[in-house]
């Protein structure tokens, strides 16, 4: 009996194998379409557009530049790609990753380690960095929730704790060419 398909054609022509991702199968204007055109929080946003991944992206990798200014781009980069493997399984709200339990996690590992390889960065970043990222995500999660998603900002807070930083910056959804468009410039920046 043949095995299921695990793979995903994307619009460069490349094949990525979900199971078992090659970085050579990973091209930034993949992430990019993809990412451009995967709604936050299900879609469930104020505005003309949903605020996409590669919006979010774009706001986490600002927000680890204002935490801590000394950040090398790499790392930069590394914040911009850091939710990448969603361009092939889409934005899932953390209550259902936790619902479907570490097989998704080990999913989005594997493929976040590809992106990492393609891009020059190692497959592991260091864990210093990453709590970086963390604290960026859910700083951009909680101006996400309060100026999008109508929480309150209490709830925000308690969900995601305070923006500690970038809370002047006014959150504009863009519609999903424009959105690739800005990714794809900060990403060539972040690679000069």
């Amino acid at each position: 009996m043949a095995s299921p398909r695990a793979w995903q054609r994307m619009l460069s022509g490349r094949r990525l194998n979900l199971l078992d991702p090659s970085p050579l199968d990973i091209e930034i204007e993949d992430i990019a379409q993809g990412l451009s055109r995967v709604a936050r929080w299900n879609g469930q946003t104020s505005g003309d557009w949903a605020f996409s991944v590669a919006q979010h992206s774009m706001l986490v990798e600002d927000l680890v530049g204002r935490l801590k200014p000394e950040t090398q781009t790499k790392w930069l980069r590394a914040a911009l790609l850091h939710d990448a493997p969603e361009y092939v399984v889409g934005d899932m709200i953390t209550p259902f990753k936790s619902a479907i339990g570490p097989d998704y996690k080990d999913l989005e590992n594997r493929l976040l380690a590809a992106v990492h390889l393609r891009f020059g960065l190692p497959a592991a970043i260091p864990r210093d960095i990453a709590r970086d990222i963390k604290r960026a995500d859910r700083a951009a999660a909680y101006l996400e929730a309060t100026q999008l998603a109508g929480f309150a900002p209490s709830e925000a807070k308690r969900l995601f704790g305070d923006a500690v930083e970038g809370e002047e910056i006014l959150l504009v959804p863009m519609e999903p060419d424009e959105a690739k468009t800005s990714f794809l410039l900060r990403f060539s920046a972040l690679t000069e």
